[in-house]
């Protein structure tokens, strides 16, 4: 995954820019600006909650209260060097949170895969890549230079729908190299018309950086795609 931190220097100077609205208050916000102070209280306050950053909400309060009025209770240098460790400890967190993840995908996946491999139909080639022939097609193959027109939808192992063209109601057009190792390969095996749904472990797929907020590291991925015809 890739680390999302939030920049704590920038948000108090965002905040800085609005009144805060006490919590007290927040059920009686009919000023323009008080909505938007607080809608902005939320954000950032959901932000830090999501990425597990502990602060003491008065301490914070009385921050934002201090840039405000110009006047605050450490110096430049502190404040930097305080924030800095926060986001050395909370990317030393996230690592070893992915780690973990890692780990965890990785023995699922691999159990995933033993299983999927004896299932009627399925063929796993050289990489590790497997496919089921759902629906045969009778037109060209692509090349690595192609371009086609597919429709489909990519799902975790527990069913979790990630992307859907389907979905979507639209068919993305790519060109054959332009995507994951495991896409590129089973569309060269590929007939336009055909339908497969792909198994595609780890390594052909985003590894162990994962991608997105769904895609987790070392995740086993399993797509339905439809090869609708070769781009001309």
């Amino acid at each position: 995954m890739q680390t999302r931190l939030i920049t704590i220097s920038a948000a108090l100077a965002v905040l800085a820019c609005t009144n805060l609205v006490h919590a007290a208050d927040a059920t009686d916000l009919k000023d323009p600006k008080q909505k938007l102070s607080y809608a902005i209280g939320v954000r950032m306050g959901g932000g830090l909650k999501e990425q597990g950053v502990d602060i003491d909400a008065k301490a914070f309060t009385a921050g934002l209260s201090d840039v405000m009025a110009g006047k605050l209770a450490m110096s430049e240098a502190e404040i930097t060097q305080v924030l800095e460790g926060a986001r050395g400890e909370l990317v030393a967190k996230q690592q070893a949170r992915q780690q973990v993840d890692a780990a965890a995908n990785t023995k699922t996946g691999d159990a995933y895969l033993a299983a999927n491999a004896k299932k009627d139909g399925v063929k796993t080639t050289a990489s590790g890549l497997q496919y089921k022939v759902l629906k045969a097609g009778a037109g060209r193959t692509p090349g690595p230079k192609d371009t086609v027109k597919v429709h489909y939808q990519g799902t975790l192992i527990d069913g979790t729908v990630f992307d859907s063209s389907i979905a979507r109601g639209e068919p993305v057009v790519f060109p054959v190299g332009g995507v994951i190792a495991g896409w590129t390969e089973a569309l060269q095996l590929m007939k336009e018309g055909d339908k497969y749904q792909l198994v595609i472990p780890a390594q052909l797929a985003y590894g162990a950086a994962g991608a997105g907020d769904k895609i987790g590291p070392n995740a086993v991925l399993v797509f339905d795609v439809e090869l609708i015809n070769i781009e001309k």
